[in-house]
């Protein structure tokens, strides 16, 4: 089962605060015991919504609104996805994500949907594409990677 593990952003994030060495050394210790357990498949922080975007669609056609966004409560400042057997194991493991005293933080977990999950609609013809899509994916990711 994999869960994306969201970092709720704050006035801290929003300001475009950055971590302490000390708060990125706690999370990059962290981050290796996630690694260590084989549960950690991504995990990154984001920029303050001021250097994002929304694009909304109404009937159809899209616009561009340019943060930044009000209720930062609202907000992701960061993530992790997680491959873990259970709910109650993504719990666990994030109430192990360090934080620091005096700073509330707020921490969601969601189910990432499966190819399962969308039953007979997701016919053997859409699993057979969506799965080359993702092995084209995987091969360009590793082509850009050898050429950094």
């Amino acid at each position: 089962m994999r869960f994306m593990v969201m970092i709720k952003a704050d006035e801290r994030t929003e300001a475009g605060v950055l971590p302490t060495e000390e708060e990125l050394t706690a999370m990059g210790r962290y981050n290796e015991e996630l690694v260590k357990a084989g549960v950690l498949l991504a995990g990154e922080g984001l920029h303050s919504s001021a250097k994002g975007a929304r694009v909304v669609f109404s009937d159809g056609v899209p616009s561009v609104i340019d943060g930044p966004f009000a209720e930062a409560k609202e907000l992701v400042a960061g993530f992790w996805l997680l491959d873990v057997k259970s709910k109650e194991e993504a719990i666990e493991w994030v109430k192990r994500v360090p934080c620091t005293e005096g700073v509330e933080v707020t921490i969601e977990i969601r189910q990432v949907h499966e190819v399962d999950d969308f039953g007979e609609a997701f016919t053997p013809e859409l699993r057979a594409k969506d799965q080359e899509l993702r092995e084209k994916e995987e091969q360009l990711r590793l082509a850009v990677r050898d050429d950094r």
